[in-house]
């Protein structure tokens, strides 16, 4: 439980905004002592420059005490006057303070100073006003406040804060609750998806999707990633299924062939050898599948090895055109071979042969009889194309890219491994595989290579 994502956040959330709340509640208390001694000073000033007016008044008209006359024969003594909230400035006598307990600041003019003050056991906070008569300094007059008056305007403000917060946390820890369900409700969904595709269920359903939020985001790749799982499972049962009828076929033969054989059916020479002829060809066969196979392991896992030797691509396309023209010229298929600018490449001769015998053999695969097949040779801004083009039934854009993958095959023969080596094989070389097609009207491969000189 305390593990859980839908425990974490809303605890990680609340102490962020308990820690934020603390430091913001210590600034504002740090700042508002501030303001509140700046503002206390501001109105003691006013007040003590209100009474020091007063007084000289009171001198000028004889109309003063000769207990305070004292300020005006030049005594130089400190009198002060306590702000008691609800009582008057001036009731009673002004009691004197020692002149050691007030700044020498005082007795100098210019802006009364503020400072600390003890009286009696109790702290104040004080402003010293000098008083000035004809001239000369005959006193100082100190208003002062109580330290504790000023401290109950800041712990005012610390209990509004702390009722804030009081009424601020359950709220904030319900919207926590809330948007932290939201978010963990599609992740615990995905949770439950990702159990059944690990059990290999893996038509599950996600969460919806609508916005883009990185949980929707992360829905919709999932939802791709299990249909990859799946068509990928599909192409793995249809590869084990195409691959156990290509070898169930040439064993077959080989079986019937080697029992014959065994048992001497044959009476003729002729008719032995066909026999063999036939163990041979479908022993070639079964090598070409199993090769086929460890090619692209090979490629996948990319442990194979390139040659770098010159190649003539003439010779080449010559080659690969002489083994399919006996099939061609069989199934009355129309087939070109057209040479255009050759060149010598620096590359794998039997790599780029494998490329264009695997394009050849699809397309002759893919051309109904009577149809057409063109071998093509040439080059062009540095890069040399071998081109296959038929006339069979063509390729729709949604099977565009499925059909170099490995396994897939679009009638559910074969095992689809031919135009996947092919593209794997072109990249390997340095160059790409292009497709041109258009449902009914045929198919176009071109093989680019890049020119290299040989050294």
């Amino acid at each position: 439980m305390l593990r859980s994502l839908r425990f974490r956040l809303p605890a990680l959330f609340l102490l962020g905004i308990v820690l934020a709340g603390l430091v913001a509640t210590l600034i504002a208390v740090s700042f508002f002592q501030s303001y509140t001694r700046t503002h206390a000073a501001s109105e003691l000033r006013a007040e003590s420059a209100g009474i020091v007016r007063l007084y000289r008044q009171q001198v000028g008209i004889g109309n003063v005490s000769s207990r305070n006359l004292r300020i005006a024969l030049g005594v130089n003594e400190v009198f002060w006057v306590p702000v008691v909230p609800g009582a008057s400035l001036l009731a009673g006598p002004l009691p004197e303070l020692p002149r050691s307990a007030v700044p020498a600041a005082v007795f100098l003019g210019g802006k009364p100073p503020a400072f600390d003050v003890r009286v009696g056991g109790t702290s104040y906070f004080g402003v010293g006003q000098a008083v000035e008569l004809s001239g000369w300094t005959a006193g100082a007059l100190v208003v002062a406040e109580p330290e504790s008056a000023l401290r109950s305007r800041w712990l005012q403000l610390v209990w509004e804060l702390a009722l804030a917060f009081g009424i601020g946390i359950p709220v904030v820890f319900l919207l926590v609750i809330y948007f932290t369900r939201r978010i963990t409700r599609p992740l615990e969904a995905l949770t439950a998806a990702a159990d059944e595709v690990a059990a290999g269920h893996y038509d599950v359903a996600v969460p919806e999707r609508s916005g883009g939020s990185e949980v929707e985001r992360l829905a919709a790749r999932f939802d791709e990633m299990a249909a990859r799982l799946a068509e990928s499972e599909e192409l793995s049962r249809n590869f084990l299924m195409s691959v156990s009828h290509e070898l169930r076929t040439p064993l077959t033969a080989i079986r019937g062939h080697v029992a014959a054989l065994r048992e001497e059916v044959f009476d003729d020479e002729a008719s032995r050898r066909r026999s063999l002829e036939v163990i041979s060809e479908e022993a070639l066969r079964l090598e070409r599948l199993v090769g086929d196979v460890l090619d692209l392991a090979k490629l996948d896992a990319r442990r194979f090895a390139l040659l770098h030797e010159e190649v003539d691509m003439r010779a080449l396309c010559e080659r690969a055109y002489a083994t399919f023209a006996e099939e061609a010229r069989a199934r009355g298929i129309d087939y070109e071979l057209e040479l255009g600018e050759g060149a010598v490449l620096v590359t794998d001769g039997d790599r780029v042969l494998q490329i264009v015998t695997n394009l050849l053999a699809n397309a002759l695969r893919w051309t109904p009889e009577g149809g057409r097949v063109d071998l093509g040779l040439g080059a062009h801004n540095g890069e040399v194309t071998v081109a296959v083009t038929d006339t069979g039934p063509g390729i729709s854009p949604q099977e565009v890219e499925r059909i170099f993958r490995p396994f897939w095959s679009g009638d559910g023969g074969g095992t689809g491994l031919g135009l996947a080596i092919a593209r794997e094989l072109a990249n390997a070389l340095g160059g790409r595989l292009e497709l041109h097609s258009q449902p009914g009207r045929g198919s176009r491969f071109v093989l680019v290579l890049p020119v290299r000189q040989p050294a």
